[in-house]
This record gives C-alpha cells, structure tokens and sequence, in this order.
C-alpha cells in the first residue's frame, strides 16, 4: 500500500514543527501554517488522506476550513481531525458536529496523536475497500440486470412474432407499433389527464409490453385467420376472441409468476381491450371512454394507424395525408380525443418510425380479404 498522507494545519510554527516530527517517520506530511494554505494544500493530487486541522487561527478559523472542505466534492470525505486547547465539552461537540471525525486536545500526546491517526488512517482504508466492493457489486448487478432485459425483450419478441407469422401483418409491424405506442406515452406523460398515470417507468413497462397485444392469435383456427377472402359473421365472432384469448394467456403467465408484475397487468390490458372503441362500439367487452384502461387506448391508435398506412394481401397502404384526416374523423368514436390530438400533433413523427422500420414488399394488393 503507497506510503498515507497527511496534511497538518496549524498557525503555530513550534506546533507544526512538533506534529511533523512525529508523523514524518510512518507518513508523507504536507504542512499549512493558515486556513488558505491548508485548502490550497488540500486540493493538490494525490488529495491527503487525512487531516489534522486546528480551531483557533487568524484569518479563518478551522470551522470554517472544515465547512469548505465539506463543500467541495474533491475533500468532502478527507477525515478531519481537530487539534485545539479548547476543551469545553461544548467545543468538542461543535467541532464533532460540523463533520470532524475525531477532536484532540492540547497540549498534544504524542501517542494519543499517533493511535488517533492509526486508527482514522484504518477506517478510512476500511471504506475504500467497501466502497471498492460496492462498486464492482453494483456493476455486476447493473450488467446482470441488462442481461435480464435483453432476455425479457427477446423473449417478448419472440412471442410477438409467433402470433405474427399465423398471420397477414408481416415485417416490422410489432416494432413499428412498439415505438409508436412509446412515442404516444411520452407525449402524454406531459398531458394533465395522463401525467398521473404516466411516470417514465409506467411508459417504459406499456411499450414492452406492446409487442404482445395480438398474442391471442395462436388460437385462432388457420382456416379464419388465413382466410383470403371476408369473413362470415360467424367467422368474425371467432376472430375478435384473439382478444380474450391473449389476455387469457397473459393471466395464466401472471399466476405462475406468484407476485403482480406490472409488466404483466399492462399487456393484459392491451391483449383484452386494444379493439375497444371510445364510444363503446368495440369488443370483446362495449367499454367505452375512461374505462378502458390507458395501456389499451394507446395501443388502439398505434394498431389503426399501422394498419392504415401498411400493405396487406386484401388491401394497399394508404397514403399519410389521407390516414391524418381518417383519423381525425374518429375523434371521440374510435379514439380518446385528448390521445387522438396528441397523435395528430406528433403525426411527423408516428411517419417517421413507419419509414425507419418498412415491411418487406409482400406482393401487389387485391381487393379480397377482410383486417381483424
């Protein structure tokens, strides 16, 4: 271990000589004969590693030298000790409250100086190497809990795209309507109806969970998901049950997990209630306004908008502009209008992530075909 160093404050040239004496022989001394000279010395690298410091000095007293080394990030945690022939119980207590570590009075004995210093010297090791530790653990942790994420969200996407590949939506749909979904809640977070609801973690866990809104289409026969041409009414009843269907399967997941998981709760919502409508037209349940819940309603604009703009088999995309003024019309029908605005004022933007993330081209469009 280097050679400690210790920095010696003391506007008496006998008592500086006499400290340095004694410490010289176990440690580097630096020596300041006033409050100046011992924060200048102080500041100098390797920064000291302690520091005896006495009150009563012309100019600035040793209060007040410890207050701006306890204000300045690179001395902040420099132990002080205080040497002084003022031995009131009160002083000791001042000096010990102000943040000096130890208090030692004149006239000094040299070993009592001697064990003090050894003793704050180990303590003071004894914190470098927890604080060491501390580090290296939170690293270990920081990457571990990186690691988890990047499991849990391939995971996710993994489970997206089976539902994916069952059906017409290819390409980058699930990430395009992630981003989207991203995008709405940090806009509304700023809003005064959902900035409440919508704290940095709440949009955070709602955009991961995204990805799982049509996990129910598993369970939907081939011969209804795959169909190329319209659905029959009875065809379009067994359809729009992808929607309980996924949430079904999200709340089976939240069992096993045998605590609540708000990740969990929030694709639940979505899975069950992203078809719902503002006005109550919508399945699997009629909600309508508030209670459905906020995850839903936001996934519900980035799915219609996604759906609008993309190729599909049975339709072509439709241009931007016309998708701007077919969304519009649904303020208060389809969509929450206080959402519905945000989206239109963002527009740029929700095109924007469409472009980044394209579909592959999947063949000219017809005129069959029938969108869940």
């Amino acid at each position: 271990m280097p050679q400690r160093t210790i920095l010696i404050v003391d506007d008496s040239p006998e008592n500086l000589t006499v400290l340095g004496e004694l410490l010289c022989a176990q440690y580097k001394v630096r020596a300041a004969n006033s409050g100046e000279r011992a924060l200048h010395l102080a500041h100098q690298a390797p920064p000291p590693d302690l520091i005896l410091l006495d009150v009563m000095m012309p100019r600035m007293n040793g209060y007040e030298v410890l207050a701006q080394l306890r204000a300045a990030a690179p001395t902040r945690d420099i132990p002080v000790i205080f040497t002084t022939a003022m031995s009131a119980p009160e002083d000791e207590q001042r000096g010990l409250a102000l943040g000096a570590v130890d208090y030692i009075t004149k006239p000094l004995r040299p070993a009592i100086v001697l064990a003090r210093v050894h003793t704050h010297l180990e303590l003071k090791g004894a914190r470098e190497v927890l604080q060491r530790h501390n580090a290296t653990l939170e690293g270990e942790v920081a990457a571990r809990l990186r690691e988890n994420l990047v499991i849990q969200e391939v995971t996710i996407r993994a489970l997206a795209r089976l539902a994916e590949t069952r059906d017409n939506e290819t390409g980058n749909h699930i990430l395009r309507t992630q981003y989207y979904v991203q995008a709405l809640a940090q806009m509304a977070c700023r809003h005064p109806r959902f900035g409440v609801e919508l704290d940095e973690h709440a949009v955070d866990l709602i955009a991961k969970s995204a990805p799982l809104h049509d996990i129910g289409k598993v369970g939907i026969p081939d011969s209804v998901l795959l169909k190329p041409g319209k659905l029959t009414p009875e065809e379009w009843v067994v359809m729009k049950t992808h929607a309980r269907l996924g949430a079904d399967a999200i709340a089976r997941a939240e069992a096993d997990a045998h605590e609540p998981v708000k990740f969990l709760a929030y694709a639940k919502d979505i899975a069950l209630h992203h078809h719902e409508r503002w006005d109550g037209a919508g399945y699997p349940d009629g909600l309508a306004g508030e209670a459905i819940p906020l995850a839903a309603r936001l996934m519900a604009l980035a799915d219609v908008f996604d759906a609008l703009i993309s190729r599909r088999v049975y339709k072509a995309p439709m241009p931007l502009e016309q998708v701007q003024r077919t969304m519009a019309a649904e303020r208060g029908r389809h969509f929450d209008p206080d959402l519905l605005d945000l989206f239109l004022a963002g527009f740029d933007e929700f095109g924007e992530i469409a472009r980044r993330y394209p579909d592959e081209p999947t063949g000219p469009a017809t005129t069959t075909g029938a969108a869940a």
